[in-house]
């Protein structure tokens, strides 16, 4: 009988077998038959997730600022001195972090995909498509989607947002710069991106659910810049779970990162979250077996331990969430005005893109821009 089986070989997952796997035997299973792929991410990081995940992929561009696009046609750069964000490969960052878990006494199995599993007298059996495997604690770290986490109780997230991406083959004349852009018209309910690298330019959106099929909007924003008829490389999809779940813990049971709705709802970025609560759930478990207690009660503390950390951040933003959600396109060309408050300008400089909600906060500390900014977040509140 195995002490931990994690469920899931993503960053969150493979990060928490390999800090387990110091102390005790653990079983990853991957339903895909490699590590990382499909890929359903950006790529946008900061160097502390970078510096986080133990490993060094190769960086493919580092940022130092952001283009704002509106819908009236008004551009708001904001550029810095600093790197911001790099551009790494998640289906490389991902091998790499399951490497580094069998490195430190993981087993690692692929192709094996979850189906269910029981608790009998506090061991858990996992069924799955190759068969079923005994273990003292499961840990659910697989993704937007987790069977695990729907395993107990009514646990979904908050709401989910579709997203798609594709990659161009299209030079940007400018490399240190990330676009963005805002708009019902382009994607209502998120926003739109273009980000360009060694010679491509990885273009992409999220929507909100019932707001349609994101390709749409998709075609329609490669049209409206040009770059419709550029080839394309290579195309990603996938849905973000937002506003977390109602519970995060079970009887020898943990759910972490995008399984547990860990993912920032400003952004849709699950990687700094789940590597932060990657860290609680195997000192949580580590704890349980050391204690032979493996109870819901003795692994609430994990909830605890990561809501201390993240709790107020992922909260926050999701408050901002909803406001954002409610905006029109009028609302939106309103902030123009505002984001060119040198204030402002400076406080979104030196924003942490971890944790943009701080940036909000420090605004609200201005009485001067709260009062301009007052009707336009109103309207978004009503």
């Amino acid at each position: 009988m195995r002490e931990v089986v994690v469920v899931g070989g993503g960053p969150a997952g493979t990060k928490t077998a390999a800090l387990l796997a110091k102390d005790h035997d653990v079983l990853l299973l991957e339903e895909h038959s490699t590590f990382g792929r499909p890929a359903q991410c950006t790529g946008l990081i900061t160097e502390r997730v970078l510096e986080s995940t133990g490993v060094r992929p190769e960086i493919l561009n580092k940022f130092t600022g952001a283009r704002f696009h509106f819908p009236d046609g008004n551009v708001i750069e904001l550029s810095t001195n600093e790197t911001k964000a790099v551009l790494i490969d998640r289906t490389e960052l991902d091998t790499l972090m399951a490497e580094k878990a069998k490195d430190a006494g993981a087993e690692l199995m692929t192709s094996v995909r979850y189906e269910g599993h029981s608790i009998t007298d506090g061991h858990v059996s996992i069924m799955t498509n190759s068969g079923s495997y005994d273990s003292r604690a499961i840990i659910g770290a697989d993704g937007h989607s987790s069977k695990v986490a729907m395993s107990f109780c009514d646990n979904p997230p908050r709401e989910y947002v579709r997203g798609i991406q594709y990659d161009i083959r299209k030079e940007s004349d400018v490399l240190d710069m990330i676009d963005l852009y805002f708009g019902n018209d382009v994607a209502p309910g998120f926003f739109a991106w273009s980000i360009p690298f060694n010679g491509f330019t990885r273009v992409g959106l999220c929507t909100s659910w019932d707001k349609g099929l994101p390709n749409d909007y998709l075609k329609t924003l490669l049209r409206k810049n040009g770059m419709d008829s550029c080839e394309v490389v290579r195309k990603y999809s996938g849905k973000i779970p937002l506003g977390g779940r109602r519970r995060t813990y079970s009887d020898n049971l943990l759910l972490v990162g995008d399984a547990a709705g860990q993912v920032k709802p400003i952004s849709g970025g699950g990687l700094y979250p789940g590597l932060i609560a990657a860290e609680h759930a195997a000192q949580t478990v580590h704890e349980a077996l050391k204690n032979d207690d493996l109870s819901s009660r003795f692994l609430s503390i994990y909830e605890k331990r990561w809501r201390k950390d993240l709790g107020k951040s992922l909260d926050r933003a999701y408050r901002i969430r909803k406001m954002y959600v409610k905006m029109d396109d009028d609302d939106f060309n309103r902030f123009v005005s505002h984001l060119r408050d040198e204030r402002i300008m400076d406080i979104m400089r030196s924003a942490d893109i971890d944790d943009p909600g701080v940036a909000v906060k420090r605004m609200m500390k201005h009485p001067a821009i709260m009062i301009r900014m007052l009707p336009t977040v109103l309207r978004s509140i009503v």
